[in-house]
């Protein structure tokens, strides 16, 4: 039994076994594992808008795109280092995926400083302008919010660092136990500083940073013993310019695709904001419920990353094919239920945000608009997650800018300015939505074609081909 036990904390090698088992395996604990990550931010929308109220709540919320558009830079550190993590590891290439690791850790210390430097006012109030933030207690709440968000960014980015290390090399189990317990630590600390200290918004911001900064804590604490599978010493903790160009070359397009999409999302928050409080607060609550649905598909999608990637690593070229085929049908099918739900109980889920009912009936019309592009994007999350465990990060990338530039942004307005009456002097607020779902069936239509002409053969053959090369030569 503690065998057992203990291998579930192990590296789990995918290159070996059915795949659809290795898939769900490793899929079930990172599923837990992003659901108590959304708990963050969920749990802090919870708890302002039961203990300060509805504007406290959109400041919660309205702040969100922002913070992602400035984790961007992270999002392309942990992108590049997960696809070599987990194609070195199926590689059993122990040299490379140590020196790896360790330019990862000093990459994302400078990146850190560098950010923490945003946290100035004036540049915090310059993004609250942008995006049109209502004057009063949202503008001050969002402002409060955002600078101990900046401030403690580093906790957040080591450990979106370390467990995407420990998930290249088959550990999902590891970075989910330790991201329980720093969200029962935030959970205990967002109630304890509103409900007893009275803290209101910065109160929710600063639960967050130190429980972020305890998962990553634990996360680090796990690689520095892992000696028997990579080495982590004053060697490791250097720039080297071979490592930090590839990290760079796999993970910038992803980190652009993040960046494209938060830029997009924040005009289109811009929009948002001009439909009063009322909608900015059932937006923050659908987005809440839309977090938790989307978490099987990002979970899904980050398992055939690693599987790819392994299997790449090691060659096994067949294993990617049948892995992406039987990947879609769970991932497909667990989409179809979360529709179901959704569309069942939706007036239950919004009802844990709020207890004002005509919030609670906007956040369920407008969540209906959205149920069944989580099947559409099921599909997308599998086969991008394929194509970029093979090293093909550029190709999400363009289906990101096409999708969310060229369509997302230009429908959400189009829809806002040809519903304009003079009662609705901005449109019909369900262009938001509307916009929302083209976008997630244009994206699934759009993955598949590429998934189909096959980019990321050529980019996994390449990999495969450097492996060997670099066996060789050691």
């Amino acid at each position: 039994m503690f065998t057992k036990l203990k291998k579930l904390f192990e590296p789990q090698d995918m290159t070996v076994g059915e795949p659809w088992k290795n898939i769900l395996m490793f899929s079930i604990p990172l599923l837990i594992g992003n659901i108590a990550q959304q708990l963050y931010s969920t749990v802090d929308s919870v708890v302002v808008g039961h203990y300060v109220g509805d504007d406290a709540l959109a400041s919660v919320g309205s702040v969100l795109p922002i913070i992602n558009l400035l984790l961007v830079l992270f999002v392309g550190i942990s992108s590049g280092v997960g696809i070599m993590v987990s194609q070195y590891f199926g590689a059993k290439a122990r040299e490379d995926l140590s020196n790896t690791i360790g330019t990862s850790i000093v990459l994302t210390a400078l990146v850190s400083v560098v950010l923490m430097v945003a946290a100035v006012p004036q540049f915090i109030h310059f993004l609250l302008d942008l995006l049109n933030t209502p004057a009063g207690d949202i503008y001050n709440g969002c402002a409060n919010y955002l600078t101990i968000s900046i401030l403690g960014i580093a906790g957040m980015a080591f450990y979106n660092i370390f467990s995407g290390i420990l998930r290249g090399m088959g550990d999902s189990v590891s970075a989910l136990i330790y991201l329980l317990i720093a969200t029962v630590i935030n959970i205990v600390l967002d109630v304890w500083f509103v409900a007893q200290f009275h803290m209101g918004v910065a109160g929710v911001a600063l639960a967050t940073v130190i429980a972020q900064a305890i998962s990553s804590a634990f996360c680090l604490w796990k690689l520095l013993h892992m000696r028997d599978v990579f080495d982590l010493g004053k060697k490791q903790f250097k720039l080297t310019k071979r490592y930090v160009m590839q990290i760079v070359k796999l993970g910038l397009p992803s980190g652009l695709t993040q960046a494209i999409f938060s830029s997009a999302m924040i005009v289109v928050q811009s929009l948002t904001n001009s439909f009063g409080k009322e909608f900015m607060a059932a937006n923050v609550i659908v987005m809440r419920v839309d977090g938790f649905a989307m978490m099987p598909n990002f979970s899904f999608g980050m398992a055939l990353t690693t599987f790819t990637g392994q299997n790449v690593g090691a060659g096994k070229f067949d294993r990617v094919h049948k892995g992406a085929k039987q990947g879609a049908i769970i991932s497909v099918s667990c989409a179809v239920v979360i529709t179901g739900v959704i569309l069942i109980f939706g007036k239950y889920l919004m009802a844990l945000f709020t207890d004002t009912a005509s919030l609670i009936d906007r956040s369920v019309y407008m969540m209906r608009i959205l149920a069944v592009g989580y099947i559409a994007m099921a599909i997308t999350q599998n086969f991008s997650g394929v194509m970029r465990g093979a090293g093909d990060t550029l190709t999400p990338m363009w289906m990101s800018l096409c999708t969310t530039v060229l369509l997302r942004v230009p429908l959400a307005y189009g829809i806002s300015y040809f519903t304009r009456t003079p009662e609705l002097p901005y449109g019909r607020s369900e262009c938001i939505q509307v916009s929302l779902l083209i976008t997630w069936i244009m994206g699934a239509i759009l993955t598949m074609v590429c998934y189909k002409i096959g980019r990321w053969k050529k980019t996994a053959a390449q990999a495969a081909a450097r492996m060997e090369r670099r066996g060789a030569e050691e």
